[in-house]
């Protein structure tokens, strides 16, 4: 089941809230011994994480289908980095590395029951009670296994938001009165955390084929005055695209970035991503980004406004420091209470 992307969180009694995990998301089958993770697109993710395919066989309930997310706590909150360096070909590297940071299962939906019987065709509100009965009789004893936290409060909701900040994707609310719907987004939002930053201009990428500016390069200033690359923006107007790329050629000068540069070593780097055009730190830009991982942008950029009154030395890495909430005692303060009071 696929998630809209909206702005703000819907209202109303017809709606469950839950927080939006940074993790991979994952389909759980169960039968008998056999287990298998699949991906969003369909793909095995089951030799990566052996060490909760483990902890899955060892469940009393033979058969189940859950819907979850993969994450890996490190330090109490998640690193997508970590899971990224998951997929790798070597078992050797997956074995070491499952067990020095170990995954977890975070369950939100269940599709299959124990009995084997499908429960996509009841609605959420159903279905998520058959999912803590199970949390309860078959998790409590599972490390790597927990129940994902809901609300029907509106203002808990969009206090996760501002609450727990960088370290929360977002929240997902969902109707409580729908079946679950694979490939449909009319049951279930999304809303993402959102944020902006000052960034310097250190570089710019040419428009493949054409001599005008396709990209420009994002920087921030670490404590000891390198200005490191940390991302990008490619949400330029076609109509600015030519005085702007005569703009950034009077300012071309090497290096550009004086700490980590465009082009590092990346399984994922082409020629063409590789060739950047250095540029003096002088331009200022406003971006919208939604997630920081390793000290730079996910994803790419929005551009929101250039800011000719702001001094490039401003625009520093303390902009995106990530908040160290405690992702985990929420998990924890959660899972079972919630279980219990539904027992009650």
């Amino acid at each position: 089941m696929e998630a809209l992307s909206v702005e703000e969180v819907p209202v109303g009694g017809a709606w469950q809230y839950e927080p939006k995990w940074d993790g991979f998301r994952c389909l759980v089958f169960r039968d008998e011994t056999v287990v298998e993770l699949q991906s969003k697109s369909g793909r095995t993710l089951t030799r990566y994480f052996p060490e909760v395919v483990d902890t899955l066989r060892l469940l009393k309930p033979r058969k189940f289908v859950l819907d979850a997310e993969l994450v890996i706590p490190i330090d109490r909150v998640f690193s997508f980095d970590a899971l990224l360096q998951r997929i790798h070909p070597a078992a050797t590297r997956i074995k070491k590395l499952a067990a020095e940071t170990p995954a977890m299962l975070i369950v939100f939906d269940l599709l299959v029951d124990s009995q084997g019987q499908a429960l996509t065709g009841k609605p959420l509100l159903e279905r998520r009670t058959a999912l803590e009965a199970l949390a309860k009789s078959a998790f409590r004893a599972a490390t790597r296994i927990v129940l994902s936290p809901v609300t029907n409060s509106f203002r808990d909701a969009t206090k996760w938001l501002t609450r727990v900040g960088s370290t929360l994707d977002g929240v997902i609310a969902k109707r409580r009165d729908m079946a679950y719907r694979s490939g449909k987004r009319d049951g279930m939002q999304k809303i993402k955390n959102y944020r902006s930053a000052d960034c310097v201009v250190g570089g710019f990428r040419y428009h493949e084929g054409k001599k005008q500016v396709g990209s420009l390069l994002l920087g921030l200033y670490d404590s000891k005055g390198l200005l490191h690359h940390v991302g990008f923006t490619s949400a330029i107007k076609q109509s600015d695209k030519q005085e702007l790329t005569r703009k950034l050629e009077a300012l071309v000068a090497p290096p550009g970035f004086t700490g980590n540069a465009p082009g590092g070593p990346s399984r994922w780097s082409t020629n063409r991503s590789e060739e950047w055009v250095p540029l003096r730190p002088n331009l200022v830009v406003e971006v919208c980004y939604d997630h920081v991982s390793g000290q730079r942008f996910r994803h790419g950029t929005t551009l929101l406004r250039w800011r000719p009154d702001k001094s490039p030395k401003q625009c520093t890495l303390s902009q995106v420091k990530q908040k160290k909430a405690d992702i985990m005692k929420l998990l924890k303060m959660s899972t079972f209470q919630q279980c219990d009071r539904g027992a009650q």
